[in-house]
């Protein structure tokens, strides 16, 4: 596959590891010669790696199994999900899921990247809804757009909201870095 028809979401096969490109950007200065600039999540450490190719250099795609998988339960250091299709379960760490247990409850359907029977990602919707546990009464008469407070929604989440937010209330949040989008 040529690196102009690279997009986003998709995995490839450099120098021996997997990637998927997170970010990717068409570049064509002036007098120079195009190219494109990818950035790439490595897929078996997480770390994100910038990668400049020459438009049209051949890059090997590597197909990627998405499925819609089912968190049912957190067991210690151990994340159970569900395959939604076959009911099989699969039972991830800790450190492979990341911070992705700040964002879902149990019970919710998320994406499971799968490559020769091995998961390698998965994959957040981009905004959550979540319930307020913990915040410090809002002052009346505070009208200012830009004044926030902390509050803890019910997955242990820490973020800032508008002084209106009051405790038991929905609110959505963004998964990519937990701030506030609006009210649920």
């Amino acid at each position: 596959m040529k690196s102009t028809d690279l997009r986003p979401g998709m995995a490839i096969k450099m120098d021996g590891k997997l990637y998927q490109i997170t970010k990717y950007t068409h570049v064509t200065p002036g007098n120079l010669r195009a190219f494109v600039q990818v950035l790439l999540r490595d897929l078996n450490s997480g770390s994100l790696i910038d990668k400049r190719l020459r438009s049209g250099e051949e890059v090997e795609q590597v197909d990627l199994d998405r499925r819609p998988m089912e968190f049912l339960y957190a067991q210690g250091d151990t994340y159970v999900f569900m395959d939604n299709e076959n009911y099989e379960q699969a039972e991830l760490n800790k450190d492979f899921v990341g911070d992705f247990p700040l964002y879902i409850k149990p019970n919710t359907t998320v994406v499971v990247c799968w490559c020769d029977g091995k998961p390698l990602s998965i994959e957040l919707p981009g905004s959550v809804e979540l319930e307020v546990t913990d915040t410090t009464p809002g002052i009346k008469g505070a009208t200012a757009t830009n004044q926030l407070k902390e509050a803890t929604l019910e997955t242990g989440l820490k973020t800032r909201v508008p002084p209106f937010i009051t405790i038991g209330e929905k609110v959505r949040v963004s998964t990519e870095d937990g701030a506030y989008q609006s009210r649920a």
